[in-house]
């Protein structure tokens, strides 16, 4: 079960605002890029949340993978999105993809501040003599 867990918050994004507000285009947007870095998307959800006293609803899009899945939460009253890319590196190694999947979306929001983490999902730690 080992694996590669890409997540990013990210802060003042200049993309158009149709990428924070519009679960379809949204949607359009994810599916792109996943087939572009070579995954397989196998089901998705988009939700648009109603607007509020703090401004326009957000979008959630979820597209459930072959290799895992990419999640995309948006707040477009703060201009700021967070990403989630997990694969699972089962019968191949899709780290290169994982990778690829996160760089087009950080080009697509387009954002002045990144905070990126890496996890290795699943690594068997060697154990020693006690």
């Amino acid at each position: 079960m080992q694996g590669l867990h890409l997540t990013a918050d990210l802060r003042d994004c200049r993309c158009n605002s149709i990428w924070l507000l519009d679960a379809a285009q949204l949607g359009t947007a994810c599916r792109n890029a996943v087939k572009a870095a070579g995954l397989q998307v196998v089901n998705e959800i988009f939700h648009t949340f109603p607007a509020s006293v703090h401004g326009p609803g957000g979008v959630t899009a979820t597209l459930l993978l072959a290799e895992s899945h990419l999640c995309v939460h948006t707040w477009p009253e703060q201009r700021a999105v967070t990403l989630d890319v997990y694969v699972c590196n089962f019968g191949g190694d899709h780290s290169a993809k994982a990778q690829a999947l996160m760089d087009a979306l950080l080009a697509l929001f387009m954002p002045q501040q990144a905070e990126r983490h890496v996890l290795h999902r699943g690594r068997v730690a060697s154990l020693s003599p006690v």
